[in-house]
């Protein structure tokens, strides 16, 4: 069976613990998209980690952890975080990268920053991670594939002729230094015999697991409002966040994916710039936050502090509908225990017409939420593994949001451990 799991709305929503839960069940775990920009939290019997390259299969000692097509791979982050495992205890993890996976190169993180300081208050919020330039030479078919390094004639060519016009950019619209096309070859080079012993082709390995009837995980980064095509653009990542993509960055076919878990928490956050209509500030956003996960809500990759805001019904059914949502994972629902009442944003109100369809951007920027007011349940929930253990008012609070979105809540995480989860 091959199951998506994948994020509802901006991202941060715990599908590194989904993930790392479900996995203890399943042979193999695959990214499919985006880098080493975003991360996952995970707290299991190693400790607390946040992964970034790595898909978050890897603390499961018979699972095999796969690299996709899709993804933006960083050598020196992957194995930074290798090492970063090993030292914690694990000592043999199993991954496996695809040999059509495109490389991170130096110049992408350069021109990431370059281009946020160029548009100044008009930035994107990005991470500098270099995921923008990474996808842009994708698609403009001036990438490196990671099997060029094992052909050093086609590496040199190819980093060649992406210097030439980098250059230019660099020269005449950043006024930064020129690349070295040697320097950056010799460099890239010298990734070859890190990545070596874990290239395949896996391809042809996913496609035989299919067959063997093997259990598959597709891991997404980010979440359906971060979509490059149906998401908040501009203000969104540079792949595709959907399980629809996941098919494609793991190189198996659509029609495989017959579960697609989409993560949902039972309030919103959010990192980056964007359109945020249940978004609030001051006080009460600080507490929400500092209250938020195990360590709060701030940014596994950049420690800046996130965007907090109520949960968003008709943020998180937009969401659920693209990725074709089979089942719901609610998570950190027990953040929520120390409010009297808990705002649910039910609609959108935009020039006096209240709407529970999500809109374009341009309209999204004008709308205003509409609230339901519930009542909070005020006592500790962690540890209940029940879901008729839990007070009245977190069923109410869980049955009603399944209501509104449509769909039905079948996981929900009441803490940050793996072991903290009730399924209905």
């Amino acid at each position: 069976m091959v199951k998506a799991i994948v994020g509802a709305c901006w991202g941060d929503e715990g599908k590194g613990k989904i993930t790392d839960m479900l996995a203890a069940d399943a042979d193999i775990v695959i990214r499919f998209q985006g880098g080493s920009n975003a991360g996952h939290t995970i707290i299991n019997d190693y400790g607390k980690f946040a992964l970034h390259q790595m898909p978050s299969g890897i603390f499961n000692p018979n699972t095999v952890n796969i690299i996709g097509t899709g993804v933006a791979f960083n050598v020196p982050y992957f194995v930074k975080e290798l090492n970063y495992l090993k030292e914690n205890g694990l000592e043999n993890p199993k991954v496996l990268i695809s040999d059509r996976v495109q490389l991170m190169m130096p110049y992408h993180i350069a021109f990431d920053t370059y281009e946020e300081a160029r548009l100044s208050d008009k930035q994107f919020g990005s991470t500098k991670s270099g995921i923008a330039p990474f996808y842009s030479d994708k698609y403009a078919k001036t990438g490196i594939q990671i099997c060029d390094l094992f052909h050093e004639d086609v590496l040199k060519e190819r980093i060649t002729a992406a210097c030439e016009v980098k250059n230019v950019l660099l020269e005449h619209l950043y006024h930064k230094p020129l690349l070295d096309a040697e320097a950056i070859y010799e460099e890239v080079l010298s990734y070859r015999d890190l990545v070596a012993p874990f290239v395949v082709n896996t391809v042809e390995y996913l496609n035989k697991a299919l067959k063997e009837g093997k259990t598959i995980l597709l891991e997404g980064q980010l979440g359906a409002l971060k979509d490059p095509d149906h998401g908040i653009f501009p203000m969104t990542t540079s792949s595709s966040t959907l399980a629809g993509f996941a098919a494609v960055g793991a190189g198996i076919p659509p029609h495989s994916i017959e579960k697609v878990y989409t993560v949902a928490k039972a309030y919103s956050s959010a990192v980056g710039g964007g359109a945020f209509v249940s978004e609030i500030f001051g006080d009460e956003a600080q507490e929400l936050r500092v209250r938020g996960g195990d360590a709060g809500e701030f940014g596994a990759t950049t420690g800046r502090p996130r965007r907090m805001g109520w949960f968003d019904c008709v943020a998180t059914r937009y969401g659920c509908m693209l990725q074709g949502t089979t089942d719901v994972a609610f998570t950190a629902i027990d953040v929520l225990s120390y409010l009297d009442e808990i705002p649910v944003c039910v609609g959108y109100e935009m020039d006096g017409v209240v709407t529970k369809e999500f809109p374009v951007t341009p309209l999204l920027e004008k709308a205003k939420p509409v609230y339901e007011v519930l009542p909070g349940w005020k006592t500790n929930i962690r540890g209940i593994t029940k879901y008729e253990d839990l007070p009245e008012n977190a069923r109410k609070y869980v049955e009603f949001i399944e209501k509104e979105i449509g769909y039905p809540i079948t996981i929900v995480s009441n803490g940050p451990k793996r072991n903290e989860i009730i399924y209905r």
